[in-house]
């Protein structure tokens, strides 16, 4: 099970920083991934990190500005956002997975239930 956190109302330049809290079973040996969706759009990709070496892959949207990590000994995972932008705003998404390709929905199995993050312009 996952459960995401974090989100909120911000204004545009500012920063959150969103969790996903796993439990049930060990997600050291998992895939995490971040991902967005806004009404009548695909959930769109935005960052991932591997297990073991934690190799890190983010969308080129939030490139720079977003960072993706990880805390096995808490099953944590994380998703520092900075200078957010109205862009931004979705409902975010954390998920496990074992599949190598992280930028793909399909590759993911477990999800959490949602954060909403809104930017004001």
């Amino acid at each position: 099970q996952l459960q995401a956190s974090g989100g909120g109302l911000v204004q545009a330049g500012g920063s959150l920083r969103l969790s996903c809290a796993a439990s049930g079973r060990t997600f050291s040996t998992y895939n995490m991934g971040w991902f967005r969706q806004t009404p009548g759009k695909e959930r769109e990709f935005v960052a991932a990190i591997t297990w073991g070496v934690g190799s890190t892959y983010y969308a080129d949207s939030v490139k720079g500005r977003f960072t993706i990590s990880r805390d096995n000994a808490k099953n944590t995972v994380y998703l520092q956002m900075n200078s957010l932008k109205p862009e931004d705003t979705a409902v975010y998404y954390c998920a496990a997975g074992r599949s190598s390709y992280y930028r793909t929905s399909t590759a993911y199995a477990l999800w959490g239930q949602g954060t909403q993050v809104t930017v004001s312009s």
